[in-house]
């Protein structure tokens, strides 16, 4: 009965969701040329609130869960685990004061209205992971630019994501990079629950009525640890100990 009634309903959702992404990126291209970054992030904030709005058509909650009041004054290194691409608005939305950006795949810059752009022009990397001269290159690049900007990076060291929600064994050189070029950055293990189960059935029907949760944990030091092995494997264990089994 529950997958029954998912196929109506995931049909509205991809129409609001295909429709709030198509509406936005004029607007996006728009922002960007005529006013610059700033109009382009307030656009992207909140093309992410309409977007976890069609994500409420599916009977969708979602809770974040972040008790530390993080400072905007110095950069961030926000570590997720990866279960669905709906992992992403939540983590925009709630962190949008720290202008978060991503480490993304480079295919995700092409052809995706209002995703792309934001990616290629909202302070964001695209990795050719086919390519490792482009891949660290352009995260030496990335780095330097968050610990400039005092923004925050998101990397999800999964590489991709969980179709199940366990977690899979962190890639760690993107990380590590990232440690290297923003040493003064205050790394923010996040763990997320339940998004996988959106895309339970595959991408259609949707997965319905289910709670995504996102837990913040207690931010870290990077100058605490003289071992960078030690720090990640931390970080690492963190994130997995919250999963939902």
């Amino acid at each position: 009965m529950r997958k029954l009634l998912a196929y109506p309903l995931s049909v509205i959702f991809y129409l609001c969701f295909g429709f709030t992404l198509v509406v936005f990126h004029p607007i996006q291209w728009i922002s960007f040329k005529v006013f610059g970054y700033k109009a382009l992030k307030n656009t992207v904030d909140t093309l992410q609130f309409f977007i976890m709005r069609c994500l409420n058509l599916l009977g969708t909650r979602i809770s974040f869960n972040n008790p530390y009041n993080l400072s905007t004054d110095r950069p961030l290194i926000i570590v997720s685990n990866h279960q669905s691409m709906f992992d992403i608005s939540p983590i925009m939305w709630y962190m949008r004061k720290h202008h978060v950006k991503f480490v993304s795949k480079i295919e995700l810059g092409k052809g995706i209205p209002s995703v792309s752009h934001n990616l290629r022009h909202g302070g964001s990397v695209l990795i050719d992971r086919k390519n490792p001269r482009q891949s660290l290159s352009a995260m030496m690049t990335f780095g330097s630019y968050i610990e400039k900007t005092k923004r925050a990076a998101v990397i999800f060291p999964e590489g991709t994501r969980s179709k199940d929600g366990k977690p899979k064994p962190f890639k760690t050189k993107g990380l590590e990079m990232l440690i290297k070029k923003i040493p003064s950055a205050l790394i923010v293990p996040v763990t997320v629950n339940n998004s996988w189960k959106m895309l339970r059935y595959g991408n259609f029907p949707m997965g319905i009525g289910n709670h995504m949760k996102f837990t913040v944990h207690k931010p870290v030091e990077i100058t605490n640890f003289t071992d960078k092995t030690e720090l990640i494997q931390q970080v690492e264990q963190t994130i997995i100990n919250a999963i939902e089994k």
